[in-house]
């Protein structure tokens, strides 16, 4: 009837396997099954009381057998729950390890100095010392050929190669996460389907305004160069946001679209430029251009050859 381990442990140890093995099962996408499905929080509770409940009833079980021995078996019961169990293996490693002496053999050790009644023993540094002395040697002779003889990897490769890991770990956080999006992070969507929503999103709000071909009617024309508040898609975003002038430009939609919904619809007007649709209004404003746009190479002029030689 003796247990080889106590119950403080057996039920902590049953409840975190069936805890990992619930959430190896259970496909809860990036979240842990408890936190993304409540009814595992209550499977859980439910596991662990069942498990206290068992050591419960094996405990009441064994009290009651324990009753119906005799005072003689009794006796030897106690005893034999009294004996602790001892992990021998891992007190010879740790003796071994510490390398410690007994004290009765204090009297070899003791060295000839004596300074006002301090003697000195001749201890030997610890094991563990000694082999992890070892390990840092063998540790920097390894790191001496990698990086300072074969030249593995510097310091600058490695900032860049954690600034690339960094980088791509954002932009995958970004696609899940659009709603983060602002007028200092927002980037021109090319996506089929953000292109898409953003002209479901145009053809119910933005077209009574722009048309459906951009050309423009209470608003501006969206297909010319010329902007009133800025073009690119920073600008735009950031004008579908606010609104435009005040008294006389469109309302503000933050409160009516979700950020990422007004990156995609800013991403798919901007689609609109250079079209040319059906009954254009009027350009306004000035002439956006790009200041990070990079520069166009100017072309060169060159002269006909049968011209040039027909003037001479």
């Amino acid at each position: 009837m003796r247990n080889s381990t106590p119950w403080w442990i057996r039920i902590p140890v049953l409840f975190f396997l069936i805890f990992g093995i619930m959430e190896y099962f259970v496909d809860s996408g990036a979240q842990p099954a408890f936190i993304k499905y409540p009814i595992a929080q209550f499977f859980l509770l439910m596991i662990l009381l069942i498990l206290i409940a068992i050591e419960l009833i094996v405990r009441s079980i064994e009290n009651v057998m324990f009753q119906t021995l005799s005072e003689e078996a009794k006796e030897r019961y106690l005893n034999t729950q009294a004996k602790s169990w001892e992990w021998k293996w891992g007190k010879r490693m740790y003796a071994k390890l510490l390398g410690s002496r007994p004290m009765r053999e204090e009297g070899q050790l003791v060295l000839d100095h004596n300074y006002d009644g301090i003697r000195e023993l001749d201890n030997k540094l610890p094991p563990w010392w000694v082999y992890l002395f070892y390990a840092t040697i063998l540790f920097g002779v390894v790191y001496l050929a990698r990086f300072h003889v074969f030249n593995d990897y510097d310091q600058k490769l490695e900032y860049e190669i954690e600034v690339a890991d960094a980088e791509a770990a954002i932009e995958a956080y970004r696609k899940t996460a659009k709603d983060l999006v602002d007028v200092n992070t927002v980037i021109l969507l090319t996506d089929a389907s953000d292109l898409s929503a953003g002209k479901a999103i145009f053809e119910t709000n933005c077209v009574v305004c722009h048309m459906a071909d951009g050309g423009g009617g209470i608003g501006p024309n969206l297909t010319d160069e010329n902007w009133i508040l800025g073009g690119g898609i920073k600008n735009v975003f950031k004008t579908i946001s606010e609104g435009g002038r005040d008294g006389k430009g469109m309302i503000a939609w933050k409160q009516t679209l979700k950020p990422a919904e007004m990156a995609q619809v800013a991403s798919y007007l901007l689609t609109f430029q250079g079209t040319t649709p059906a009954n254009p209004k009027a350009a306004e404003g000035e002439i956006w251009v790009d200041e990070n746009a990079p520069e166009k190479a100017p072309a060169e002029s060159t002269a006909d050859s049968t011209t040039v030689a027909m003037n001479k």
